[in-house]
């Protein structure tokens, strides 16, 4: 009799449904048991058969982390096991080791995933399936190259996985590009049969970059005026003072547009991303973004693009932090990272899915001048929207056009000044409120306090009228209007240009003679 396992792809993990699939999936895994420990690999996703525990920290694994659903033959937990034992016994521990090889380099994962029916030996019946586009037919080819082993015989390590095995130590150790060359070069010397292995960094580097895992490095003006970037590339000083182009900051760009590309490129992602749409349970219960008012105010205003549930939806985030620790050490690190929301709310905080757009550093924080170093991220943002990108899906095997949505920010309230322009400091700090913020000066500790959030009780609210309590004023006004898009435009027409960067005196006196 089949082993039911539909319960594995459900949305929820607190249904019914899915707490009786675990209860008989544990059911039969301990059913299956051959060891004394009373124990069994987790197949829980953060565990992912790695990992031996008992029946009690399997079911609490597997409630609160979800199974992975690419585990579909349980061949670790009994399943095939009834005609011959030992000879599945013995399968069991070459999966097993399979498994650990997967962990070195899971590029052939990808590529099964992305071949379902290759891998298996199959041919799926699909209606008018499309060919991939060019994109995706360079991807394709560069993936079947990474199953070629490293030199005739070797199982463990494919060419490309032992490149970026070399890469990730070298990034790790800090070793310098001649180092790295010398023993690129020794290794070539001492094992003639690695005949793809390169012979530089420059070659690994190149490798590596054909997979899209590159960056592009922009030079900044020290004060942070301007970025040396498309019009600028080629300038040898700043536009804005006579600073000369030294590689005093640098910000490294990471494309953005391949990276989401590619979460249509494997079978099993490209359906995760369109669950927000195909596997919503609209009962009232906020389980997930799509559940929140600001998306279903985005979906009311722009109807077009929410038409498509293959439109991607992403969040930004950044602070500062130092890597030294508190070492006295004059260093920041600015991360901009960006969360696609299109796929299960417990895989959107997973690290495969955070995707790292900018990397600010330098000896200070850009601070206010932020905007600087967003342009690139913003630009290509302003094209994902208005344009968008030609797509392969490989779930449907079509091509479409996809396009993408800045949702929303999420930062501290310092960051979110530096973010939204919005002073979060002073007598008007709050940027709800805006103009109408309530606000006073304490008189012996010398600092400002916000009184007004009684204005958003209901009229006939009892705390209205308390006085002693609260700043010993009734409060008898409502709550201020809310701020549209369209009136924020309204209040900022009226500005001068704001310009950029971290003036001196000096600096400042140069520019009012440049604009007078």
């Amino acid at each position: 009799m089949p082993v039911d396992k539909s319960w594995i792809n459900l949305p929820s993990r607190s249904c019914h449904e899915y707490v009786n699939g675990v209860e008989k999936f544990v059911e039969y895994a301990f059913q299956h048991i051959k060891d004394d420990d009373m124990k069994i690999k987790c197949p829980c996703n953060d565990c992912s058969n790695r990992y031996r525990r008992t029946r009690a920290e399997v079911e609490r694994h597997l409630l609160w982390r979800g199974m992975r659903r690419d585990y579909t033959r349980w061949h670790l937990h009994g399943e095939g096991n009834s005609e011959n034992d030992e000879e599945d016994s013995d399968e069991d521990e070459d999966d097993s080791s399979d498994d650990e090889v997967q962990n070195i380099d899971d590029i052939p994962g990808m590529i099964q995933h992305t071949y379902p029916h290759v891998m298996d030996g199959e041919e799926e019946s699909r209606s008018e399936p499309q060919e991939p586009n060019e994109d995706v037919k360079k991807f394709y080819r560069l993936l079947e190259e990474s199953e070629k082993p490293l030199y005739e015989g070797c199982e463990k390590y494919s060419n490309l996985a032992f490149i970026v095995k070399l890469m990730h130590i070298k990034c790790i150790n800090c070793w310098s590009k001649n180092s790295f060359n010398m023993l690129l070069e020794l290794l070539k010397d001492a094992f003639p049969m690695c005949e793809t292995l390169p012979t530089s960094n420059y070659g690994a580097k190149k490798i590596v970059g054909d997979l899209g895992l590159h960056y592009e490095k922009i030079d900044a003006c020290e004060n942070d005026y301007m970025l040396y970037y498309k019009e600028n590339s080629k300038a040898y000083q700043c536009s804005f003072w006579n600073g000369k182009k030294v590689p005093w900051k640098v910000l490294r760009y990471f494309p953005l547009k391949p990276r989401l590309q590619r979460l249509f490129m494997s079978a099993k992602t490209a359906a995760d991303m369109r669950c927000h749409h195909d596997e919503r349970l609209n009962d009232g219960v906020l389980r997930h973004p799509v559940d929140a008012e600001a998306w279903k105010s985005f979906v009311q205003i722009h109807e077009l693009f929410s038409s498509d549930p293959q439109n991607v939806r992403v969040g930004l985030a950044t602070d500062v932090f130092n890597p030294f620790g508190n070492m006295n050490i004059s260093h920041s690190s600015w991360p901009v990272i960006l969360f696609p929301y299109n796929i299960p709310s417990w895989m959107c905080i997973r690290e495969p899915y955070l995707f790292m757009s900018l990397l600010i550093l330098g000896p200070k924080g850009p601070g206010n001048d932020i905007d600087v170093y967003l342009r690139p991220l913003i630009n290509k943002l302003k094209d994902l929207w208005e344009i968008g990108a030609y797509t392969y899906d490989a779930s449907t095997q079509e091509n479409f056009q996809m396009r993408v949505a800045l949702m929303w920010t999420i930062n501290d309230f310092p960051v979110y000044a530096y973010n939204s322009s919005w002073s979060t400091q002073g007598h008007l700090a709050c940027p709800c409120c805006g103009n109408e913020t309530e606000h006073c000066r304490l008189p012996n500790g010398k600092k400002t306090c916000y009184m007004g959030h009684r204005r958003f009780l209901p009229m006939d609210h009892e705390w209205r009228l308390r006085e002693t309590q609260f700043n010993g004023i009734r409060e008898k006004k409502g709550a201020p209007k809310r701020l549209s898009g369209d009136d924020v435009l309204k209040q900022i027409n009226g500005l001068p240009l704001i310009t950029f960067g971290k003036a001196g005196k000096q600096q400042r006196l140069f520019l009012l003679l440049k604009v007078m």
